[in-house]
């Protein structure tokens, strides 16, 4: 298996002949061996710059990683007003700003908060307003915020509720949607309690999100101190702003299908974006909205008008506005898809993943991989995107999934 096989823990022979596929099309010959030689030249720089040895072991290299998590989690909490980085009260108020203020886009096209409301009306969150003391859905309406109350649905309502609540998604139009700026809505645990107990148990940090909405929710957490706070939820929020443009883009770029409620609804419960670009290999519109968001708008494709525009396909790795916030954290510029081997142990430079890996005190053996993996494998269609053959087909092909949706795989 090659090298970026192997970081991927790809299926086989599926994955080779994906990447045989996609060098049929594009006539472009071992593109994933370029890519793994420029990984390998890159980590062993950043592993120079560690002080750590070429030959030491995974486990030498991963605490070397950690350390340099730490060092930075505690620079970066200082340079966004921090005076004890570990304190949740002080620090998650600060995170937020920071995320609300950071050099990001943050516009999109999302449910008007009229047409929420009206689909509240219809199907009262019974949950939510027992834990809240209201009797009344209008009372609930009236007085409490309309973006964290649908924040609140996922993790308070049953699904049997939540089944039901889905079927309304079906029902709406392009014009139950507006243009307006996302927001971040910390949830206070005065209120709330232990409402994300389970999902920060789960997923071990606290940031989610409603791409509907175009909102993202700091859930409460009953800890009153944290480890590396700062780099775990810093990144994520800046992540969510990304991927809630990402599928406000989708939305748009769909908006003139008859069943469009029903895409909205199946997206959001079983997000079927993929366009089958190759026989053994699908594409997720992550990747073709990251992809063109790169072009100029000379090059902006055609098909995509008139709904979705440049700007709407703009994004920036969450790590890129950390740098302009705490330049200390240069350190970890492109880094999002690279890692080494050390015998068969994938070690990554990814900084979310480490950070979760710092903030959670993961050990080596359980380290996490999967934000390396998800970066490596849009690299590794973007690297074959760049070849116009391709971009060509792809386009066919997403314009056949806009005329015909259900050519867009399903995913239950």
């Amino acid at each position: 298996m090659s090298t970026i096989g192997r970081f991927l823990q790809a299926k086989e022979p599926l994955f080779d002949h994906a990447l045989h596929e996609l060098e049929q099309i594009t006539k472009h010959k071992s593109v994933d061996v370029k890519l793994a030689a420029e990984i390998a030249e890159t980590a062993a720089k950043r592993t120079k710059q560690l002080g750590v040895a070429h030959d030491a072991t995974g486990p030498e290299l991963y605490e070397a990683l950690i350390a340099k998590v730490r060092e930075h989690d505690d620079h970066l909490a200082r340079a966004i007003g921090g005076t004890d980085p570990s304190d949740l009260a002080q620090m998650i108020p600060l995170i937020v700003r920071a995320a609300e203020n950071a050099p990001l886009p943050k516009d999109g096209w999302f449910l008007r908060e009229d047409k929420a409301r009206a689909m509240l009306r219809r199907k009262p969150p019974e949950a939510v307003m027992a834990r809240l003391g209201y009797h009344l859905v209008s009372q609930l309406l009236d007085n409490e915020n309309i973006y964290e109350l649908f924040l609140a649905l996922r993790f308070a309502e049953d699904p049997a509720w939540l089944n039901e609540f889905d079927a309304l998604y079906t029902e709406l139009t392009p014009a139950d949607f507006e243009l307006r700026q996302i927001k971040v809505v910390p949830f206070a645990v005065s209120k709330w309690g232990d409402i994300a107990e389970h999902f920060i148990a789960k997923k071990r940090h606290n940031i989610t999100h409603s791409k509907e909405m175009g909102a993202i929710a700091v859930m409460p957490m009953t800890e009153t101190r944290m480890t590396g706070v700062t780099l775990k939820v810093l990144p994520l929020l800046c992540h969510y702003f990304n991927e809630i443009r990402l599928y406000s883009a989708f939305f748009k770029l769909m908006q003139s299908k008859q069943n469009f409620g029903q895409i909205v609804a199946d997206t959001l419960i079983a997000d079927p974006g993929h366009v089958k670009l190759v026989e053994n290999g699908q594409i997720h519109w992550r990747v073709i909205q990251r992809y063109f968001g790169k072009l100029t708008n000379e090059v902006h494709p055609e098909m995509f008008e008139p709904h979705v525009q440049p700007e709407d396909l703009h994004w920036r790795r969450a790590e890129e506005v950390l740098y302009e916030i705490d330049p200390e954290l240069e350190f970890w510029r492109n880094l999002d898809y690279v890692a080494v081997f050390k015998g068969q142990d994938p070690i990554t430079f990814n900084l979310m993943d480490l950070s979760l890996s710092y903030s959670n005190a993961i050990a080596y053996e359980d380290r996490y991989l999967y934000h390396f993996r998800e970066a490596l494998w849009n690299e590794v269609f973007v690297r074959y995107l760049g070849q116009k053959t391709l971009e060509d087909q792809l386009l066919v092909k997403l314009d056949n999934a806009i005329i015909k949706p259900e050519t867009l795989v399903h995913h239950g």
